[in-house]
């Protein structure tokens, strides 16, 4: 008989470890289900590795796995994590973090034998150095980017000193980007890091078979606790699963199966959700809705380095703009889930939203722009082309409806989200949906869409928008730390944003969480991060 490989005992090992744990809902193990969080994830996981955590999927996991210098409360606040406070020079652009001196990596071969090691300030240079490092090809790398130097001064004593004044750098250190990490793992794994994770966080890594699930334990020598000190996290085990059909994640979720799905989707949104908003009463006696603005705003974008003259017409722009009601089209596209988009680009949560002007439903003015534009132009019958993926198609046929009643010709090519992603870039969508969700916490960084310096593929402006006051303010914008005085000029350029149209806000995203009532301490932040180390389950 032909022996196994050990390719093949490996793998079926891993099953059989996935379905043991997977088992602790039944028998004897039923005991322990309130100590397992379980959710899915529908898109897959890429990589655990803290350098590669660009989207959701990735940076909830590793949320659990990695801790970084700061970190920042479901209201946005800036806390201590690693580091236990820290000053900061303006006038030498320099911020000194004093570490703590009890934080530990978890358990891992890589130190000897199954052993740890404290965490000290050389390890926050070797993961910066990795970020930046072209041969690992961090997507986070440009977090760095104002960053002049970095010197661990002593083991408990991080310097960094920034190339010029950037007010939102603390809320960048949030970023899972800048989780530290051991080089001895580093160094053990190399590019299997990705599956083989160490860090400092509530909970270590323990099984991951790609696509079917991935389960992490409690970390024993977690630094943090709570209010009454006992030790975080409370949880024994987190249990993610991968059904990549969301229908099917909302009947796992609701046979008791999981513990929470987050978001909205058409496949479940009538079922669980009234147009007011509201949970249907089949509901209400087993789930807990949760919501909180997202910092996210959805919309349409022109690509102003284009020919067509549609596009190049500012008040065309406009009237599309004013062209259709997007309290409307939350209501029933969205089951009331989001805020219409009618104060600008900078979404509600964020100091600068709600204090202008923007584009309420106004189809009389639309018309009048039209004939305008008419005019100007000579041409009879404008006409624009949306490119968008299957998921928005709703919304942006809705659109297509009301401006065509009113006199603009709507085409809307519908595309896999890579390549509404590649065309956008490369410019090559006369019109495209998009969304853009805060990679940290300030106004700039939705601002930063609109700073010619920013031009795809060498920054976030997919639109090509250009305009010289606009830039003044935004360069001047990052020399001032008050963030009241700050505010000011974001106010500014929203408005500027506003009056020349290169997007078409559509609303303002809500995080949407339904919860077991069995789970508690699930909290929401505007960022949407998973944080899991305060859960606690009912039997």
């Amino acid at each position: 008989m032909q022996q196994l490989s050990n390719s093949v005992i490996h793998r079926l090992s891993i099953i059989c470890m996935i379905v043991l744990f997977s088992s602790c809902s039944s028998d004897t193990n039923n005991e322990k289900d309130h100590l397992v969080f379980r959710y899915n994830e529908h898109s897959n996981i890429s990589s655990l590795d803290p350098a590669f955590a660009r989207n959701p999927q990735n940076i909830w996991p590793t949320n659990q796995l990695f801790n970084g210098l700061i970190q920042l409360d479901d209201s946005l606040n800036i806390k201590p994590d690693i580091a236990k406070h820290w000053e900061v020079n303006d006038s030498t652009n320099t911020y000194t973090f004093h570490l703590r001196d009890d934080v530990y990596f978890h358990k891992n071969k890589c130190f000897g034998s199954d052993s740890t090691r404290t965490v000290t300030a050389d390890d926050f240079v070797f993961s910066f150095d990795r970020l930046t490092d072209e041969d690992v090809a961090s997507p986070g790398s440009w977090v760095m980017s104002t960053v002049e130097s970095y010197k661990a001064k002593n083991d408990t004593t991080l310097v960094i000193q920034l190339k010029q004044p950037f007010p939102a750098f603390l809320g960048l250190l949030s970023m899972r980007y800048c989780s530290v990490v051991p080089e001895e793992a580093v160094n053990l794994y190399g590019s299997e890091f990705r599956s083989h994770p160490v860090g400092t966080g509530p909970f270590q890594f323990k099984i991951w078979e790609e696509n079917v699930k991935l389960v992490l334990r409690k970390n024993p020598f977690y630094f943090e606790t709570d209010a009454k000190g006992d030790q975080l996290p409370y949880l024994e085990a987190v249990a993610i699963t991968f059904l990549p059909d969301k229908q099917s994640e909302f009947l796992e979720f609701a046979q008791g199966k999981l513990d929470f799905i987050s978001g909205l989707d058409n496949s479940y949104k009538d079922e669980i959700i009234t147009t007011q908003g509201k949970l249907q009463k089949k509901y209400e006696e087993h789930v807990n809705l949760i919501t909180t603005p997202y910092l996210n705003t959805e919309y349409l974008g022109f690509f102003m380095e284009t020919e067509t003259p549609e596009i190049n017409s500012k008040i065309l722009r406009q009237a599309v703009n004013y062209g259709f009601d997007r309290q409307k089209m939350v209501t029933y596209l969205r089951n009331g889930m989001g805020t219409p988009a009618t104060h600008g680009f900078i979404p509600k949560g964020l100091p600068g939203f709600a204090s202008i002007k923007g584009y309420d439903y106004n189809p009389e003015k639309a018309r009048e722009l039209i004939e305008q534009y008419k005019i100007n132009t000579g041409d009879t019958q404008p006409e624009i082309t949306i490119g968008t993926n299957s998921q928005y198609l709703d919304i942006c046929e809705y659109i297509q409806r009301e401006l065509e009643k009113i006199g603009i010709a709507v085409e809307i090519d519908v595309m896999p989200p890579s390549t509404l992603r590649q065309m956008k870039s490369s410019g090559e969508l006369d019109v495209f949906r998009a969304s853009w969700i805060a990679d940290y916490p300030d106004a700039e960084n939705y601002l930063s869409l609109f700073y010619s310096e920013n031009f795809t593929p060498n920054g976030p402006n997919y639109t090509h928008f250009k305009s010289i006051v606009f830039d003044s303010l935004y360069e001047k914008s990052l020399t001032i730390s008050d963030i009241e005085k700050r505010k000011q000029l974001y106010i500014k350029m929203d408005s500027i944003v506003v009056t020349e149209a290169p997007v078409v806000p559509l609303f303002y995203d809500v995080a949407i969480r339904f919860v077991s009532k069995k789970v508690s301490g699930l909290g929401i932040n505007p960022q949407n991060f998973l944080v899991l180390k305060r859960v606690k389950k009912l039997k």
